[in-house]
């Protein structure tokens, strides 16, 4: 295996620490300042400069992450918020809404509230994501050449008379590695057919996102949410510098995969030919989450670029239910998802990022409702 430049044998590693926490590892917490207490939290370090945070009572959701001390996520004004503080009607769980990496929206609605969300509950973005992990497990050990290092655990979402849907999440990594899996099975426990939403929240900020950085990505078509977004479209792939009361834009992508189904976003800064670039790439795969949102906020302090990987749009259930493209778990039927994260350091990644995008010629279409149409 490879560290700090060099190859090693396991067993000269080994020879070299007295416990594997010296250079790589999991540590679990407990956060006790103000509103976040008492969220528990998996702190992961690969040995390589990446870091993570993981927050055991928040969905296994991803706080915080960095690579040599870069920022890879953005971090919003409320911070880390315990699960007891989320206030699920209306747009209210903006109120907990941390931001990080990763924050996982659904699993009963996604985007706007409901109609009915104070009696139901089903307000902004769902509840998935405020929910605490059972049956936790944390892994670190020697599986051949690697070591692996992984934390599990269980949400479940479910209701007396309602949906009774679980989410499995792993978050794994190991030794040496400058990138992290997060792999999910939704799996529906009732015994009726359920339908359900699902939206990775994936929030890039500074020093990736700044004046002069771009998105690449491989988008065929790209359609406006609304008036706001439609003024400047076709800067979608543009950052601006922090904007005074800068109002959010979001597009719908329709993304060109990989024959596997794969597909690979990504942020870069225009620091490359100073020696300074810095960038976040995220890979996912089409036939597991086959639309995509773009998130823009360009305003000071919600600066940040949302990359929304996800099997529904973000103008509500109901709206999708009308559309005909919510997704149905049948009774004990279970669905896979597996996202990777790292970092981009080297100009070559860039390149290489760019000339797979050129290959791809992007159209306008003008709504939501001829974006989904489209094949």
């Amino acid at each position: 295996m490879e560290l700090y430049g060099k190859k090693w044998a396991v067993r000269e590693l080994r020879r070299r620490v007295g416990n594997m926490d010296q250079i790589a590892g999991i540590r679990t917490v407990e956060l006790a300042d103000g509103n976040e207490r008492p969220t528990r939290a998996a702190l992961i370090h690969t040995g390589s400069g990446l870091e993570l945070t993981v927050l055991l009572d928040r969905c296994l959701d991803i706080s915080s992450a960095s690579f040599c001390g870069k920022v890879m996520g953005w971090r919003s004004t409320t911070g880390d918020v315990a699960p007891a503080y989320y206030e699920a009607e209306g747009i209210r769980w903006l109120r907990s809404y941390f931001g990080g990496l990763v924050t996982t929206c659904g699993l009963m609605n996604v985007g706007a509230p409901g109609e009915d969300s104070a009696l139901r509950g089903n307000g902004l973005h769902g509840r998935i994501g405020n929910t605490p992990a059972k049956n936790i497990q944390v892994c670190q050990e020697w599986q051949g050449n690697d070591y692996v290092m992984s934390v599990s655990g269980t949400m479940r979402e479910t209701s007396v008379f309602g949906e009774n849907l679980t989410l499995r999440r792993t978050i794994s990594t190991k030794l040496g590695s400058r990138s992290f899996t997060l792999h999910d099975v939704v799996t529906n426990e009732g015994f009726k057919k359920t339908k359900f939403q699902l939206l990775y929240h994936c929030n890039l900020g500074w020093p990736t996102v700044d004046e002069g950085s771009e998105l690449i990505t491989p988008t065929r078509l790209i359609a406006p949410r609304d008036a706001v977004a439609e003024d400047g479209k076709k800067d979608w792939w543009k950052c601006d510098p922090p904007i005074h009361q800068y109002a959010e834009k979001c597009y719908y992508h329709d993304m060109a995969a990989e024959r596997n189904g794969a597909v690979t976003v990504a942020i870069v800064n225009d620091g490359f030919a100073r020696g300074e670039g810095f960038g976040v790439y995220i890979k996912y795969n089409k036939r597991e989450l086959p639309r995509f949102v773009e998130w823009k906020q360009m305003g000071e302090q919600d600066y940040v670029v949302g990359f929304e990987p996800c099997n529904c749009g973000v103008e509500g259930k109901s709206i999708d239910d009308k559309l005909g493209l919510l997704h149905t778990l049948k009774p004990g039927e279970s669905r896979s998802y597996t996202l990777e994260f790292g970092p981009i350091t080297e100009e070559r990644e860039v390149r290489a990022l760019r000339a797979a995008r050129n290959k791809i010629k992007t159209k306008f279409v003008d709504s939501y409702k001829e974006f989904v149409k489209k094949p």
